[in-house]
């Protein structure tokens, strides 16, 4: 037997879970659920340093040392808001402030830049209790890397105000060769080494590296410029300075030219003199050579070497026009008047014979005339 079904009562409530709507909702709560639940996942980047906190107590940090078992990757926590990570960057940093004006030894204002490479430090181990973790404190007193910055600003401008206070204008700008690199030695790169030191001294209760939980890596000076207001005159007493110094060597330099032209020219007379008395010996030795052969060769023939002298010297004093006056006794007359000397055996100049009885008439006493007609 089977009963009638009563239609449904158009006014009666639905249930609460039932139909299209109910399902809905049972979605979105299992949805949020499973977003809850995944809150409980994090994942750690190797570049990244975190720290978990429950309820504001730090109770885990995963920063392991180089050398460590890396704790990179996804790790579970309880879901938010009962914990939460925070991250940190684990690379180097650089911090780049601008140019401040600072005051050498010798009271020269001067604008000096710089940079600043950072990190947060490693820890020693592993086992290194979690209040002693380099990023612990980074955390706890710095917070960010906005504040962190900020106060490495104010300690650097402090520390190399005070290394730049401590060296002249003249040290800092001294450059050996423009073609040189940093060097050791050089000034700048000197302040630079002892602000590094001065600020990441482990010895300071309120360094970087022992309170704050940085680590310095290096620190250099880029830029080295004078302040407009007094840029020119400092242009212009470095011109002044540098025209003195080159004056100082073009001094040195024509003096020791004198020097040297004095040390020539001494030397220059010496060999001159030593060349000329050479000289005048070869050519007294040559001369008193020549002589000898000459006086051997008159030697030989002695009236030949009379004739070709008086004949010498009929050259130079008869011409055209040449009136002689000359005593009977005169030898230049008596090659005119009785011509060359002949010997037995025929015209052989430089043999004597008997004079003729013309030339004893002309020795008797008579002065002849020998002249020309003009």
């Amino acid at each position: 037997m089977t009963f009638p079904t009563l239609p449904a009562d158009p006014l009666a409530p639905a249930a609460p879970w039932g139909g299209l709507g109910g399902t809905f909702w049972r979605w979105f709560l299992r949805l949020g659920l499973l977003a809850w639940a995944a809150t409980a996942l994090f994942m750690v980047d190797e570049t990244e340093l975190a720290v978990v906190e429950r309820l504001g107590i730090i109770t885990a940090v995963y920063d392991a040392p180089p050398g460590a078992p890396s704790d990179r990757g996804l790790h579970l926590k309880w879901p938010w808001p009962i914990a939460t990570v925070r991250r940190f960057d684990r690379r180097q940093l650089l911090l780049d402030p601008p140019a401040r004006e600072m005051f050498t030894k010798d009271r020269k204002n001067v604008t000096v830049s710089g940079f600043l490479v950072w990190k947060i430090a490693d820890p020693d181990s592993a086992s290194t209790p979690i209040d002693e973790r380099p990023v612990v404190r980074f955390y706890r007193r710095l917070g960010d890397r906005a504040t962190a910055e900020a106060r490495l600003d104010a300690r650097l401008r402090a520390a190399l105000s005070a290394e730049i206070g401590r060296v002249d204008l003249n040290d800092l700008l001294h450059v050996t060769s423009p073609e040189s690199g940093p060097d050791e030695s050089r000034p700048l790169t000197e302040v630079a080494r002892q602000t590094l030191q001065g600020l990441a001294n482990p010895q300071d209760e309120d360094s970087f590296v022992a309170g704050l939980g940085v680590q310095l890596v290096d620190l250099r000076l880029r830029r080295l410029n004078l302040p407009e207001g007094n840029r020119i005159a400092v242009y212009e007493r470095m011109r002044t300075e540098r025209m003195r110094i080159a004056e100082r060597y073009r001094s040195a330099g024509a003096a020791e030219r004198v020097r040297i032209e004095s040390q020539a020219n001494r030397h220059s007379s010496e060999l001159m003199a030593r060349a000329e008395a050479d000289a005048e010996r070869i050519r007294g030795e040559g001369e008193a050579e020549a002589l000898a052969t000459l006086n051997a060769a008159h030697a030989l023939d002695p009236q030949l070497y009379e004739f070709q002298r008086t004949l010498a010297a009929y050259g130079q004093i008869l011409n055209r026009q040449s009136t002689l006056v000359l005593s009977a006794g005169s030898r230049l007359f008596r090659l005119l008047h009785e011509g060359p000397q002949r010997g037995a055996g025929g015209a052989s100049p430089g043999v004597d014979v008997p004079n003729p009885p013309a030339a004893d008439a002309a020795d008797a006493g008579a002065t002849p005339t020998v002249g020309r007609d003009p």
